[in-house]
């Protein structure tokens, strides 16, 4: 009777979850900033009544891809409404790390445009029906994670600011008391990229702000730990690891369950 009470739920759970993915509704959304068009993803979820929190998806620096809407949908699925946005321009993403990394370069030459481009997002996503503009975070992976690290270290208005493998380096060091948002940074131990010394830098001007900031190491995972794709690229610094990933993405749950409820 024991194991048939534990199927029978185990089912349910399965059948509510399914449920939670079926009512998942997408569209992309062609914008602009400053001239340039650009082209981002919404994703909502409609078994959810009225408005929720909005979560901006920053991408890596592959460029709006795949991995970028599959978190948005992850995101609805929990219960937010996400926006991926495009920090690039409308069709300019790639597979091969030197047209991505000139790519980022030129994203990144004028902080201004880069810090409005995620700008027009946040507005974009905060005027829409589903959300509630009170509630905001933003989320980054690599080349993503500096971007949302710097909008908090300027002041930004969130609730709360992701980091997955991010270019922590990247990040400018905020003012005493400019960071408003909640900031969790989640990065591998064994990634090139972000080494101890560059993390313990980070802490250290996080300290000095004031910030609210945690930092989560997991021992052995390398850059881009969240992305099954990582490995394909030929960089011996990238690689999935399904437990980083997995452990990861419940840490900004329950993040987000705390500042966003």
């Amino acid at each position: 009777m024991f194991l048939i009470r534990r199927l029978v739920f185990a089912a349910a759970l399965c059948l509510c979850a399914s449920a939670a993915i079926a009512a998942v509704k997408t569209r992309v959304v062609n914008y602009e900033q400053g001239g340039t068009p650009l082209q981002g993803y919404l994703a909502w979820n409609d078994s959810y009544p009225g408005k929720r929190p909005g979560v901006v998806v920053v991408h890596e620096w592959w460029g709006h891809n795949e991995h970028a809407r599959r978190q948005a949908r992850r995101l609805a699925e929990a219960g937010y409404t996400a926006f991926a946005l495009d920090m690039y321009g409308k069709g300019k993403v790639t597979t091969h790390p030197a047209e991505a990394q000139a790519f980022m370069a030129e994203a990144s030459k004028d902080p201004a445009t880069m810090m409005a481009r995620f700008d027009t997002a946040r507005e974009l996503l905060a005027r829409d029906p589903h959300v509630d503009p009170r509630k905001m975070a933003a989320i980054g992976y690599c080349f993503g994670g500096g971007v949302v690290l710097n909008a908090a270290n300027a002041g930004e208005d969130l609730k709360a600011v992701v980091s997955f493998h991010g270019a922590i380096g990247a990040a400018k060091a905020p003012a005493p008391g400019k960071v408003k948002a909640r900031v969790l940074v989640l990065t591998g131990g064994a990634d090139p990229m972000n080494p101890p010394a560059t993390v313990s830098k980070f802490e250290r001007e996080m300290k000095s702000a004031g910030a609210n900031y945690r930092v989560v190491v997991y021992p052995g995972a390398k850059h881009s730990f969240t992305n099954p794709d990582a490995g394909k690229a030929g960089m011996p610094a990238l690689a999935y690891n399904a437990s980083a990933d997995r452990k990861s993405w419940a840490e900004m749950l329950r993040l987000f369950h705390t500042v966003l409820r």
